[in-house]
């Protein structure tokens, strides 16, 4: 697709509940992309390689730094954990009453590339002769962080100012997990200083007119399942090997996972409604400088999967017994852990209202309506940061305003579109609603 015909499509600048938004024509003028400054600024970011699994967050800080001073934002760095630091940005609001403040979330780092298969370089932030920027976290998801700035450098240049206060939180490692990020900052005094009403994060990409808004997700459990055994020649057999016994899970976990797939398949289900588990790494054997000893048989083995769970106790619960039971039972030497495991005390992973009787669905629903727009609540399949504010008991919504371009969320040649010459959207409203 054409980005710059996209672009008309796109709510370029986001702060989607600050208020109702009304769609105006504007241009930023003739000037080639090349010059444009919110282009620049946002392929500067992209250049800025803050990969996991050791992200240098320093130089995004750094950069980052430098735009709360342009745009007149006062900005903090914390650090919970050791190079892993949070920066909150506010814009301070007028009144003299503690309203709930609104949070616009960024998280800064981006999941590893595979370079070789790339176009353009990854990093490079090169721009195609249609505008389309390639760059990993072109849409996972920089490009959401600056466009925060954009809309709040418009709003500030055209004399708009919030009567509550907001915050713009730039945080780390989202992509693994956030336990050191928001994690962290959800439990802190800092946060609760923030007296958070409404959280807005990343969702996903939109058509034909209909935001697709994220209020809730499903659980994320990330399983490592272990076997152990014997050791033993390579040519002989011995019952209950290592092996043997995490391949039985295996296939266990195969056929638990197909029952699933067809459910939706055969559109008894929607995707968001089932558990989803895939495999993602299997560690077995005795290495050796060039390869694997052959003629071992390993004493230790290891699977490790990522599984998606519905947010509601029964679910959790019902996983959690075929998990200890079937997948990693004690009576076959096995046992398990989660690098990761969404869960609260009564089992239930929080989601956000999505109707009219949520005072912030109601303006965002209210805003996209002025630009004959409609909202889709869904379950996210993903995880985000979200889920850390609302098990504090904060209103979150996922929403990337952003239609009509290909999903290349983690994928080879990623890019984003170019925030110029389309439609812009003045915020007003939500910073001045006393909910």
């Amino acid at each position: 697709m054409n980005s710059r015909s996209a672009c008309r499509s796109v709510v370029v600048v986001v702060v989607v509940w600050l208020g109702c938004f009304c769609q105006e024509s504007w241009s930023r003028g003739p000037e080639d992309l090349e010059q444009n400054a919110a282009v620049q600024r946002f392929r500067s970011y992209l250049r800025i390689p803050t990969v996991q699994p050791e992200p240098d967050y320093g130089p995004a800080i750094a950069f980052l730094l430098g735009q709360a001073q342009e745009v007149g934002l006062a900005a903090r760095v914390l650090e919970f954990v050791a190079k892993k630091p949070l920066l909150v940005m506010t814009w301070k609001g007028s009144s003299q009453q503690k309203l709930p403040s609104v949070i616009l979330n960024s998280h800064m780092d981006v999941v590893p590339v595979e370079e070789e298969k790339w176009i353009y370089p990854p990093f490079a932030a090169h721009m195609d002769e249609d505008g389309n920027i390639f760059a990993r976290g072109s849409q996972d998801m920089k490009v959401v962080g600056m466009m925060y700035l954009e809309a709040i450098r418009l709003l500030k240049a055209r004399g708009w100012a919030p009567v509550r206060d907001l915050h713009v939180l730039w945080v780390p490692d989202e992509e693994i997990g956030g336990n050191d990020g928001w994690g962290k900052f959800a439990e802190s005094q800092e946060f609760a200083d923030l007296n958070a009403g409404i959280v807005l994060d990343e969702g996903h990409i939109s058509y034909n007119q209909t935001y697709i808004v994220d209020y809730g997700e499903k659980a994320m459990w990330w399983l490592v399942i272990q076997a152990f055994g014997g050791t033993g020649h390579g040519s002989i057999y011995f019952d209950n090997s290592a092996s043997e016994n995490l391949f039985k899970s295996i296939a266990s976990i195969n056929a638990f996972r197909e029952s699933q797939m067809n459910l939706v398949k055969a559109g008894i289900k929607p995707l968001e409604e089932v558990v989803v588990v895939n495999s993602v790494f299997l560690k077995s054997g005795s290495p050796t400088p060039d390869g694997f000893t052959m003629n071992i048989q390993p004493s230790v083995v290891e699977a490790g999967f990522d599984v998606r769970v519905p947010p509601v106790a029964e679910m959790g619960a019902f996983m959690n017994k075929r998990i200890a039971e079937e997948w990693a039972p004690k009576s076959r030497n096995m046992s398990y852990y989660f690098t990761v495991k969404t869960e609260t005390k009564n089992g239930d992973v929080p989601v956000t209202i999505a109707d009219d009787s949520n005072p912030w669905w109601t303006l965002l629903k209210k805003a996209v309506s002025k630009f004959n727009s409609t909202l889709s609540p869904e379950i996210a399949n993903g995880a985000s940061d979200s889920r850390f504010a609302r098990m504090q008991g904060v209103s979150a919504l996922g929403i990337t305003a952003i239609q009509d371009v290909p999903f290349l969320i983690h994928s080879d040649n990623e890019f984003g579109v170019t925030i110029s010459g389309g439609s812009g959207t003045e915020v007003h409203g939500l910073c001045h609603e006393r909910l």
